[in-house]
């Protein structure tokens, strides 16, 4: 049987991002979101056929990569799916919180019961 994991403390949350002005977080925001939606689209380009008569070869396999990547540039550049939004909200959150200070037990939410789940 495996042991519960423990339960996080705001000691072991992760440190909340330092300053920087709001373009550069809706920039950071906007390339992680093109990361990950070249990330999604990068499998379905893999099961395209290559044989055509300007495809094929190391060359293709070669810039593929970079095609689909700029697929997910643009893609988050004209909105995304909202990824890129969630980020910015969230590490905006994170900056007010860290200017605001320390709050103890502000991020635990309602705590369990210690007996467990009552089932």
């Amino acid at each position: 049987m495996t042991q519960p994991l423990p339960a996080l403390s705001p000691l072991a949350a992760p440190a909340a991002p330092r300053g920087g002005t709001e373009a550069a977080q809706r920039r950071a925001a906007e390339a992680f979101e093109a990361q990950v939606l070249g990330a999604l689209l990068q499998p379905m380009f893999e099961t395209l056929a290559t044989d055509g008569p300007f495809g094929g070869g190391n060359a293709e396999a070669q810039w593929r990569p970079m095609l689909v990547e700029q697929f997910g540039r643009a893609m988050a550049k004209a909105g995304g799916v909202g990824l890129g939004a969630a980020v910015l909200a969230e590490m905006q959150r994170l900056q007010a919180e860290a200017q605001a200070g320390p709050q103890v037990g502000s991020q635990l939410g309602p705590q369990a019961p210690a007996g467990g789940s009552g089932r």
